[in-house]
């Protein structure tokens, strides 16, 4: 899941995104309403944590600007105002969720699991493909029963694999979703990860899963494909 957090207070920023790359997600930050916009049309996020307060365009009025242009990514706001007229204000303006300064990070991550939980983007806790079971909760993943060990970055190239059984995903695509904008298009990383996968997933099991589409990509199936 690829994440943007457009907050200006540098210590804040590094501090959510730190712990939610350490969660799981692929993190983008950026500090200003203009440049956030300018991700925005840049990239595809599943989720937004915006602060109010910003240089340039604030907070509610980029809010307002998505909402307008059809953008409905979920959104948690930020902000250091707790009355009940902020918080209406901001759930009135296109806000899915509101969390005020300071917060305790655990609540943070709560609150960005529980909206990635509603639909359009529902994630089953529990998704299963043929016998490999991954489990969201409590990260872990099995084949035949067996427990297989993978590290954060695979875990999180299996769910995004899982997530969209039988469709072809391609490397752009893959890339843009797990990894952030630091991501080198012409690096080979997700060939990599895609032989790292294999290798612990479908070298001592059968069928094997991930398959590769020739010129395209790869996708998930219990279906035979081009390899």
């Amino acid at each position: 899941m690829r994440l943007l957090v457009v907050e200006d207070e540098p210590r804040i920023s590094k501090f959510i995104c730190q712990g939610l790359s350490e969660a799981g997600y692929a993190v983008d930050a950026t500090y200003d309403g203009k440049e956030a916009n300018e991700y925005t049309l840049s990239a595809d996020y599943d989720l937004i944590i915006l602060d109010i307060m910003l240089p340039g365009i604030d907070g509610l009025s980029l809010l307002k600007q998505w909402r307008a242009y059809g953008n409905h990514t979920p959104v948690l706001l930020l902000t250091a105002r707790d009355s009940l007229d902020d918080r209406v204000e901001g759930l009135d303006t296109g806000a899915d969720d509101y969390l005020v300064k300071p917060f305790a990070f655990t609540e943070l991550l709560a609150r960005v699991r529980a909206l990635l939980r509603r639909p359009p983007l529902q994630i089953d806790n529990v998704i299963k493909i043929s016998d490999l079971v991954l489990d969201n909760k409590t990260h872990e993943v099995r084949r035949g029963g067996h427990l297989i060990e993978l590290s954060q970055r695979e875990f999180m190239l299996l769910n995004y694999l899982m997530r969209h059984p039988n469709q072809i995903l391609t490397r752009t695509q893959i890339a843009e979703h797990i990894w952030n904008f630091d991501f080198a298009s012409d690096s080979n990383i997700v060939d990599v990860y895609i032989g790292y996968l294999r290798r612990k997933i479908d070298r001592n099991f059968t069928p094997a899963l991930i398959r590769t589409v020739r010129g395209m990509g790869y996708r998930i199936s219990t279906e035979a494909g081009n390899e």
